[in-house]
């Protein structure tokens, strides 16, 4: 029990002295004020008035910026978080003490993620203010026809926020999941350069994989087939995760707990698969 919680306490402590590096660098603060100017600046489109298809345009725009960006920050920061700690040997010396070193990934991985955490929730609260604010404006301009369409005497809201903060911690699962295959290739990467170009490539190979699925899905049982099913066992299918719009805007079928359950712990189990993965490259490297 006591080597446990050593452990965990361990863990802990290496993810909060990553997380305190990361958010010191000027490149998550950078991309930060970025990603927030972008979501910021949507409001101009308002004097197009786009009507109440104007909601969708801000929230996909908003969605596609925390994408962009935290895939950014996934890659980007997860390697040069870890090589960091290569080329100043601080790794070196963490693991002259007893630290494992699972717990050194664990520490490095938490670290980033925790990182990615700040970064979607500052993203997401902005994209629900801007959106709050422009939805007040609408049903002040639209309320009395947006009330005959839905049969009621006042008009129902546009947007659930509670479920724009609920796919918001799926991109950030999903981020997690790209930070852990990240993690991976730098554990048998000599490079930051090379785990970040390739991470990036898986990344482009996971948010199209469904498609080469699908257009495979009638092939008879033999080795093409088998092999479509191992590559997409092997590769996380992100797409599982972009069901923004059914959750936000879908009042008449939304999407069950339960799905999102379903999809939550399809990355975690991608996450701890990649972690576990690291760990055995990185068990063989010298340091």
């Amino acid at each position: 029990m006591n080597g446990v919680v050593g452990s965990l306490s361990r863990i802990r402590l290496i993810a909060g002295n990553t997380f305190l590096e990361a958010v010191r660098q000027k490149f998550f603060n950078s991309l930060l004020l970025i990603a927030v100017g972008l979501v910021g600046s949507v409001q101009f489109f308002q004097q197009f008035d786009f009507g109440t298809n104007e909601l969708k345009f801000i929230t996909d725009f908003g969605f596609g910026a925390l994408f962009f960006f935290g895939s950014i920050l996934a890659i980007a920061a997860t390697a040069q978080l870890f090589f960091s700690e290569m080329e100043n040997r601080t790794a070196l010396t963490m693991l002259a003490k007893p630290v494992l070193k699972l717990e050194f990934l664990a520490g490095k991985f938490l670290g980033s993620w925790l990182l990615m955490l700040v970064f979607t929730l500052v993203v997401a609260f902005v994209l629900g203010a801007i959106l709050f604010w422009r939805e007040a404006q609408l049903l002040a301009a639209h309320g009395a026809e947006l009330a005959e369409e839905q049969g009621r005497a006042h008009p129902e809201g546009l947007v659930r926020y509670g479920d724009l903060l609920a796919f918001g911690l799926l991109q950030w699962i999903k981020f997690g999941v790209l930070a852990a295959i990240t993690l991976f290739i730098a554990s048998f990467s000599n490079t930051n350069l090379y785990t970040v170009l390739v991470s990036f490539i898986v990344l482009i190979i996971c948010q199209l994989q469904y498609i080469a699925r699908d257009a495979y899905a009638g092939l008879e049982a033999g080795p093409a087939s088998w092999l479509v099913g191992l590559l997409a066992l092997i590769f996380p299918n992100f797409q599982l995760f972009n069901v923004g719009d059914q959750m936000v805007f879908d009042v008449e079928s939304p999407l069950p707990a339960l799905t999102l359950l379903r999809i939550a712990a399809y990355g975690l189990i991608y996450i701890a698969a990649f972690i576990l993965l690291a760990q055995l490259n990185f068990r063989r490297r010298e340091i």
